[in-house]
């Protein structure tokens, strides 16, 4: 029988032409009926094989297999569909491990392993893909996606897009001459040179000056400029200076080399021109809302932007970064609508776990508490506390089970009373004490005085240190959970798993306990994994398959979180880190037994690093 063998979809898409005619010249199409064995345990490779229609599955070689394709669920490994293949191990390995048989009447293509050698000896990227490790595996796919509008945008660097040349002026330049200049250059904005520094002036700055403060017209433009300016090297991504934007509040950001020297300012009409969703609409909607009414309805807009990046393609880890950003200035502002503005400098707003890290998308249970000055009189506290929480509910930002929000008393604590707990949970043996550590361990101020978290984080860093069984008792929790693989790297079970238990939480916890003993202050897994590679305590694959297993980890959380709110109509998902199955295609089916093997190697490592006795 002759089907139209598909060459679109990855690997074949990345051969060129000749190699793609070269091997449709030797593709076998085969039928297969229930029960049918495509490939024998033990037996030689005969290929690789691409489902055009039906079922496959891959079970232990002591399978019996029945007439109808039936067999004990237990027994099957996974299932293979339309345009998914399988027998790739096989050929590297000179046999199979385990029997392939049809599980209803099926058709698919043989590719013969000689041609397969061949491709890959002319094609690298094609040899790659079934080859390299886990962090190639995924650039390869990510670079081959439908969305390349989307990929090029996450390649771009500043240095490729609009930057743009700065009005400059000399020290000594009045407001008049600096505003009539800005007109006749038709610029927003002004760098006002005083001996080696640049210092900004933007027309509000000028009306602010001239009306407001009631200056004269030859006072010096110099006079009025800011000299605290962010800034970006030219090689930075592009996407970057909308994080920075983001989380800074403003609409330009300065361009210098590594020398300091000034290159020009990008704007954030310039970053939109090439990022085109409405993440930076949401974040301007948060800033102007003046009631709690309209910054709910600005919160509400983070569901379809999270939608939007990932749809678009965004990789997952600028995705977090940016939501984090916005989700930080959500809950800042209603602080600041809810908290007396007195009483801000006395307390400040934390946020834990996930968040903390800046590794929350959805959005998941609240984990949050709050630090007040040591003998602060404040009788409405629990009541404004209380009000807080209650208000990001109805923002959809679900309670925690556990009960870690402000309006729970016990999360509500003077400095030296969060000293006291950090320090009695790190000498406890109790499992709640250990939990409720990790979660303090991942705090970063959002609102109020951030002076009195430091001082709590660095007394607890401090005892941490002199605590010599401190390390290995803490590092014990990232064995918990069972990595579900069996002896042979496959997936235990072909139904579902808890991907927070299995892949997340190891990972996380394990880069965290190495940050504490290491005194990196950072909180994001990503950013402490670059650190500790920085530092030599970890090697740099390492750490690049461990960020990449965590970055699959999340997305496919995501993903399927979406799809479950999609289904249900609901933005809240009752089983956030459940992973079915069924919703996984085969080569995510592959990425997700990779990046478990990457965990199981990660537990090893942590039990010879801290001599954890299991």
């Amino acid at each position: 029988m002759s089907v139209p063998f598909n060459l679109q979809t990855v690997p074949f898409s990345l051969l060129d032409e000749h190699e793609q005619a070269k091997l449709l010249a030797t593709v076998e199409c085969m039928e297969f009926a229930p029960g049918e064995v495509l490939i024998e345990a033990g037996g030689p490779p005969r290929g690789v094989f691409v489902i055009h229609g039906g079922k496959v599955a891959e079970a232990d070689h002591r399978t019996e297999t029945a007439s109808d394709g039936e067999v004990a669920a237990a027994s099957v490994f996974m299932y293979y569909e339309t345009e998914e293949y399988f027998g790739g191990w096989s050929i590297f390995n000179g046999k199979a491990i385990h029997r392939f048989y049809a599980v209803e009447p099926t058709i698919a293509y043989l590719l013969p392993s000689q041609i397969l050698f061949e491709l890959m000896d002319s094609n690298a990227q094609f040899a790659e893909y079934f080859q390299q490790n886990l962090s190639a595996k995924r650039e390869i796919v990510a670079q081959h996606t439908q969305n390349q509008d989307m990929a090029e945008f996450m390649l771009a660097r500043i240095e490729d897009s609009t930057v743009r040349d700065p009005l400059v002026v000399e020290q000594g330049t009045s407001i008049e001459a600096a505003t009539r200049l800005m007109r006749e250059e038709k610029a927003d904005c002004l760098l006002a040179r005083k001996g080696k520094r640049y210092g900004m002036v933007t027309g509000t700055d000028l009306l602010d000056a001239v009306i407001l403060n009631k200056l004269p017209l030859d006072t010096d433009v110099a006079d009025i400029a800011s000299y605290r300016l962010i800034s970006i090297r030219p090689d930075d991504y592009l996407f970057n200076a909308l994080i920075i934007m983001t989380q800074q509040h403003i609409e330009r950001v300065v361009v210098k080399d590594e020398q300091g020297e000034l290159c020009g300012v990008i704007e954030l009409t310039d970053v939109l021109s090439y990022f085109s969703s409405h993440s930076h609409v949401i974040g301007l909607r948060v800033e102007r809302a003046q009631t709690i009414e309209e910054l709910r309805e600005a919160s509400f807009g983070l569901f379809d932007l999270i939608k939007a990046l990932l749809s678009s393609g965004v990789k997952i880890r600028f995705t977090m970064e940016l939501l984090a950003a916005v989700n930080s200035r959500i809950l800042g502002k209603l602080f600041e609508l809810i908290v007396p503005k007195e009483v801000h400098p006395h307390v400040c707003l934390i946020v834990m776990g996930s968040e903390g890290r800046g590794e929350q998308i959805m959005k998941t249970d609240q984990d949050n508490g709050l630090i007040y000055r040591d003998g602060l009189d404040w009788p409405d506290m629990h009541k404004v506390m209380q009000e807080f929480s209650d208000t990001l509910i109805s923002f959809g930002f679900p309670p925690c089970p556990g009960n870690i929000m402000v309006s729970n008393p016990e999360w509500v604590n003077s400095v030296r009373a969060w000293t006291g707990k950090l320090t009695r949970w790190s000498r406890s043996s109790d499992g709640t004490a250990k939990m409720n550590l990790a979660i303090a361990a991942d705090s970063k101020p959002v609102a109020g005085n951030p002076a009195l978290f430091k001082v709590s984080r660095n007394a607890f860093m401090r005892d941490i240190h002199s605590n010599q069984v401190f390390f290995s008792f803490f590092a014990r929790a990232a064995l918990d959970f069972e990595t579900p693989l069996t002896f042979f790297g496959q997936l235990k079970t072909s139904s579902g798993l808890d991907i927070k238990k299995a892949g997340i939480f190891p990972i996380v916890h394990g880069i965290r306990t190495m940050a504490l003993e290491h005194r990196i202050l950072e909180t994001n897994t990503f950013k402490r994994l670059e650190i500790l590679t920085e530092r030599k305590v970890l090697e740099r694959e390492t750490a690049a398959n461990l960020s990449e297993a965590l970055s699959f980890f999340v997305q496919l959380r995501l993903q399927q979180q979406i799809e479950r709110a999609s289904d249900s109509g609901q933005p809240h998902d009752e089983t956030p880190n459940e992973i079915d199955f069924k919703r996984l295609n085969k080569f995510e089916r592959e990425l997700l037994r990779d990046s478990l093997a990457v965990v199981k190697d990660f537990k090893k490592s942590l039990t010879h690093r801290y001599h954890i006795t299991l």
